[in-house]
């Protein structure tokens, strides 16, 4: 078999152990072979070069922005690469030439970045295209020196790994991303050779223009089609699990064990993603099994995601969901009878790029469940000129997901256990494929609503 195996950001900083497990375990040497790897940053590499993915605090792309001291900000972030560089030392990895490869790729950038600025002090061009460059660029930086620094490492502990570094940083290269990666893992053969790839690829298209921060796992993607992999299999830090082990406590949160495209997809509008659903689609449609496993637990099966699998029995495989929604509730007499009464409120959202997760309407009223980010003055004000009533409140969503759950009972029992622990439904939404049963509730009830559907749907 030929496997596509991505590995994330938390699991490649303690990639001391995955190679003592995931990568070398008690297989033969000829056994190392028929992998291809393709990796994330270390953790937190990939918010020191561009901004925290969750506080907003600012990293290099976004000090070069706005045209503060990128150049200083470089060198304080090319002294944390030195110091994980020498977190590995004891794991085989010459850091002589890690810290070689690491400085020289820095000092290039800070010529790049001081290239574009002054090109942007010209005010000849558009400004957005050039941070977009700039922005590209700087998130290569840690693919580029995690991919490096293991394929140093496997090397030294007697694998013929090879790194294939898809950021084109040194080429002019006019070549799509899919074109970038044919190329680059053409002549490989991997019967003999491991190739440690990195998860951003440079491309015509920018790949970081339409996927940002999910872009590892759209190259991931992209490379199993290519290969014609026999499995794609995301190494994770956690298992996929009925709940949040957060929320529910380890010992409560079963392993799924095997699922469909289509609850990933579920999965990944609430924003609990098994794999980004745009990645998710290239190999969907070339009939590709996906399989999500604990990194740390490498010897569990984990979980296999296929296009067509139902679970033979009725069962609630995962209970899901997010606090940090708004509802929005539009309500208007003349909507009574109104043929494509809706459509206005569409037109709007897409004006303004907002997606909804969940439409519920009745006569004269549609509820919408949006993020709460997406929740600006501009889409109130234009939603309140043109309806007679908008109002809007911060709720939670929590869904009750499962391949095979189209059968009587289970959303009155769904029901039952809400109103059982006195949570209020509010707004309550479910499909013809009935895949996912979406219940809008108060953010306070929101944890007590996933325990006690956990322990009532997914464990008894």
């Amino acid at each position: 078999m030929l496997l596509v195996e991505k590995i994330g950001g938390t699991a490649m900083s303690r990639f001391g152990e995955l190679l003592d497990t995931l990568v070398i375990g008690d297989r033969e040497p000829k056994d190392y072979y028929g992998r291809i790897f393709v990796v994330s940053a270390y953790a937190n590499v990939t918010n020191w070069l561009l901004e925290h993915k969750k506080t907003g605090e600012p990293g290099v792309y976004q000090v070069f922005a706005a045209e503060g001291k990128y150049r200083e900000a470089l060198q304080a972030l090319l002294s944390k690469l030195k110091d994980i560089n020498a977190g590995f030392k004891g794991v085989g990895l010459d850091t002589a030439r890690a810290d070689e490869f690491i400085q020289d790729r820095i000092r290039h950038t800070s010529k790049y970045l001081d290239s574009m600025a002054h090109v942007l002090s010209s005010g000849y061009v558009e400004r957005a295209s050039i941070l977009l460059a700039a922005r590209e660029m700087l998130a290569s930086v840690g693919e580029s020196h995690s991919a490096f620094n293991s394929a140093l490492i496997m090397n030294a502990r007697g694998i013929n790994a090879a790194c294939v570094d898809l950021s084109g940083f040194f080429d002019d290269e006019p070549l799509t991303i899919d074109q970038r990666i044919v190329k680059s893992l053409s002549g490989i053969d991997f019967s003999k050779t491991l190739p440690v790839v990195t998860g951003y690829a440079k491309g015509t298209e920018g790949i970081m223009r339409e996927f940002d921060r999910g872009y590892s796992e759209v190259t991931f993607s992209k490379i199993a089609v290519a290969v014609k992999a026999d499995e794609a299999v995301i190494h994770k830090e956690f298992h996929l699990l009925s709940a949040d082990p957060v929320i529910v406590g380890e010992e409560n949160a079963v392993i799924v064990g095997q699922t469909n495209y289509d609850v990933a997809d579920q999965l990944a509008d609430v924003g609990m993603e098994a794999i980004h659903p745009k990645a998710a689609k290239p190999i969907e449609t070339a009939g590709i099994a996906l399989r999500v496993k604990d990194a740390f637990d490498h010897k569990h099966p984990g979980t296999l995601i296929t296009k067509a699998w139902t679970g033979t029995k009725a069962r609630v495989e995962m209970i899901s969901g997010s606090e940090k929604m708004a509802l929005i509730d539009v309500h208007d007499p003349s909507m009574v009878g109104a043929v494509g009464f809706d459509f206005g409120v569409m037109r709007i959202f897409s004006e303004l790029g907002v997606s909804y997760v969940m439409k519920a309407t009745n006569a004269n009223s549609i509820s919408l469940v949006i993020w709460e980010r997406d929740r600006t003055p501009g889409l109130m004000e234009r939603l309140r000129a043109e309806y007679e009533v908008v109002a809007t409140a911060d709720v939670a969503i929590v869904c009750v997901i499962g391949s095979n759950i189209a059968i009587p009972g289970v959303l009155e029992k769904a029901v039952r256990v809400l109103a059982e622990n006195s949570i209020n439904v509010i707004c309550v939404s479910q499909s013809m494929r009935q895949v996912n049963m979406q219940f809008v509730i108060e953010r306070k009830d929101y944890r007590g609503a996933v325990k006690a559907l956990n322990q009532r749907l997914c464990l008894e």
